[in-house]
């Protein structure tokens, strides 16, 4: 018996079309199916090669160091940078009290956030279009390349994708309803997950969107806005405090892997066009386009002024593609026509998803490799070699692991990063820094990948009295860094 015939349809359209009929189907096994299924197979490849042979990575090693601070600390170091991230460091902060601070703790929160949200887009598809279509789109989340990387991630951005999925959900279920404490749970909901990242934001405008062409009631179009007011009203101090430390964007100098971003809008436009309609009060692909395509148009609009568009910040997005790809496969079942066809291009696909879900589990997947760079000073430096870093800022790649540096001298450090609440500690003036560095007959040097583009003082110091006054004796090719020894002439 198919998942279609035990269970009933989640709405079933009236005579009159303003109230929709609610079919009792909260008990039946076809709904624990469609939830439960998709939550193991995201446990499984969240768990599958989680430790990436025990590295880690530079943005992760941030949320590492700065959630072993004590809170005050946390929130001190906001105040000069990352104020972005500062709740997620509290709360990984108190995962380490109480688990301990390593790489598991670190991930599996991602782990449990991306299944809640593939039980969320399982529960929205059974709602928009059925159980199968639910069923099928709560598998194909997790399986998105996107979706398996940053479920292995030691960030915030698999809840935040978790919190909007839930979010989508009670806007769809508050449709045909006005209650106030329904829709103060949508705000409380999408405003934790834009203090865990503002860019969360730009989902009020898909769920906008999405009410103005279902043509819901004016009543609950005016629900929705108080809450969506009370959004942004919660997200204003934060995001004015925080603009003030727009300078961490820098490295951005253009859209980073929009390609995804722009063949996942491509796939699910085209899937949209070839679902049939509906006569449920909010059609599928009424949610599903507008989150999977206008929180990254926005966030590509605004790079026009200023390049902020990086795929991460919208990993959202991929809820409207699983939506969309869940119901294409569920539409093609029931043509006859297309059913051999469709599931032979669905095999073809998860063959082809192997490889890339391979290499996710290995460290080259990530820009760079933190442990790789300690453990090569580690193993370049010798006790009394000087250390330094080009540029300042990427003294973050090797402070993970405080023994990989403690045997040498870093040249540049006035004040540590903890002492100074601040990510990558305060460094000396330019002149002390090269006063220090010809006391040195040997200096192990970090190089970032893009430290020949910064113009500060310093870094000029930094290059032009190794220039003057060392020659390189070695070098370790890293991804992201070279650790090079530095002899005196």
């Amino acid at each position: 018996m198919s998942v279609d015939e035990r269970a009933p349809a989640v709405l079933t359209t009236a005579t009159a079309p303003a109230a929709p009929v609610l079919v009792p189907w909260r008990r039946s096994p076809a709904r624990t199916v469609v939830v439960l299924a998709p939550v193991l197979l995201t446990v499984a490849l969240g768990l599958w090669g989680i430790r990436r042979r025990n590295t880690m990575w530079g943005d992760e090693s941030v949320t590492y160091q700065l959630a072993r601070r004590d809170l005050g600390q946390i929130w001190d170091t906001g105040q000069h940078a990352d104020l972005v991230h500062v709740l997620h460091y509290a709360l990984t902060h108190v995962l380490f009290e109480v688990f301990g601070a390593g790489l598991l703790t670190l991930r599996l929160p991602s782990v449990l956030a991306m299944a809640a949200a593939a039980a969320g887009v399982a529960l929205l598809g059974l709602r928009l279009a059925g159980p199968r279509a639910g069923l099928l789109a709560g598998l194909v989340f997790p399986l998105l390349p996107q979706v398996q990387k940053y479920a292995q991630e030691g960030r915030s951005y698999a809840m935040v994708c978790a919190l909007v999925t839930w979010a989508t959900y009670a806007l769809v279920v508050n449709v045909p309803r006005r209650g106030r404490w329904r829709w103060a749970g949508y705000g409380a909901t999408m405003l934790l997950a834009c203090l865990l990242h503002e860019f969360a934001v730009l989902a009020l405008a898909a769920h906008g969107v999405t009410l103005l062409v279902s043509r819901v009631p004016r009543p609950v179009l005016t629900a929705w806005a108080a809450a969506a007011a009370g959004v942004v009203a919660g997200l204003l101090p934060l995001a004015l405090r925080s603009a003030g430390q727009s300078q961490q964007l820098s490295w951005i100098d253009g859209p980073v892997r929009v390609q995804h971003f722009l063949v996942a809008a491509v796939v699910g436009v085209a899937c949209a066009l070839v679902l049939p309609g509906g006569r449920r009060p909010v059609r599928l692909a009424a949610v599903a386009v507008p989150t999977l395509v206008l929180p990254g148009l926005l966030l590509l609009v605004a790079s026009l002024v200023r390049p902020v568009f990086v795929d991460r910040y919208v990993l959202y997005c991929d809820i409207g593609l699983a939506l969309l790809l869940g119901a294409l496969l569920d539409h093609a079942h029931r043509s006859r026509r297309a059913s051999r066809a469709t599931w032979a291009v669905t095999v073809a696909v998860l063959a082809a998803l192997v490889p890339p879900s391979l290499a996710l589990r290995t460290p080259e997947s990530r820009s760079d490799d933190v442990t790789a760079v300690g453990a090569a000073v580690r193993e370049a430096g010798r006790p009394g070699d000087g250390l330094l870093f080009l540029a300042g800022r990427h003294r973050l790649l090797t402070a993970a692991d405080p023994a990989d540096t403690r045997a040498l001298t870093d040249l540049a450090l006035a004040r540590d990063a903890v002492s100074s609440d601040t990510l990558a500690g305060v460094e000396l003036p330019a002149a002390e820094i090269a006063d220090r560095m010809r006391d040195f007959d040997r200096i192990v040097v970090v190089r970032a990948a893009d430290a020949d583009a910064s113009v500060d003082a310093r870094e000029e110091a930094k290059r032009d009295t190794l220039r003057r006054h060392f020659h390189e004796e070695g070098s370790t090719a890293l991804k992201g860094a070279r650790v090079i020894v530095h002899v005196r002439n």
